[in-house]
């Protein structure tokens, strides 16, 4: 399990390191859009990975990995946005949205440990494919709670479907990482 903790802590640091780079170019720009423009974005992301893993032609260079990146900035901002709310103007800070993209990473990482624990890390056997169906999966469900108006009956709300795609992702990038070593 250190070893799990360690790959996912860098590749949560590669991840806020664009974000705040990206913070820098952009603002918080990101701050105005609803959730299900935010899914929207995953779910592009999500799509092209499938597109990626099943096309042998690629016409854009680049690959899996940035990606999964923008999966996992694009569910943290939103899991900030189910905290904060939507705003009409940019209205965050480099330093307030990295202090909440940490805290969001954090409780996502802590959620990661406990499942990782009861299920004996069984990602480790896992296809990175499959990873990216659970993600797009995920993805699905989001959009039905989002047209049901965030209401369930007896599943987990939306927060809890972007910490699963948080972690699916974490766990393909290490996937992806391990197959360079």
């Amino acid at each position: 399990m250190q070893d799990t903790s360690k790959q996912y802590d860098a590749v949560i640091d590669t991840c806020k390191s664009l974000f705040e780079k990206k913070m820098s170019d952009y603002g918080s720009a990101w701050r105005i859009l609803r959730l299900p423009s935010l899914t929207d974005q995953i779910f592009i992301k999500a799509q092209r990975i499938r597109s990626l893993q099943q096309n042998d032609v690629r016409k854009v260079d680049e690959g899996q990995e940035s990606e999964f990146i923008g999966i996992i900035n694009y569910c943290i901002m939103a899991l900030i946005q189910l905290e904060k709310g939507v705003v009409e103007q940019p209205d965050m800070s480099t330093t307030e949205a990295t202090k909440l993209y940490v805290e969001k990473a954090a409780v996502t990482k802590q959620l990661m440990e406990d499942k990782n624990h009861d299920y004996g890390e069984a990602w480790r056997d896992m296809r990175v494919s499959s990873l990216t169906d659970l993600i797009l999966q995920k993805l699905l469900r989001v959009k039905q709670i989002e047209d049901n108006k965030g209401k369930t009956l007896v599943s987990e709300g939306i927060d809890a479907n972007y910490q699963d795609m948080i972690n699916y992702a974490i766990f393909a990038m290490i996937h992806l990482n391990n197959e360079k070593v």
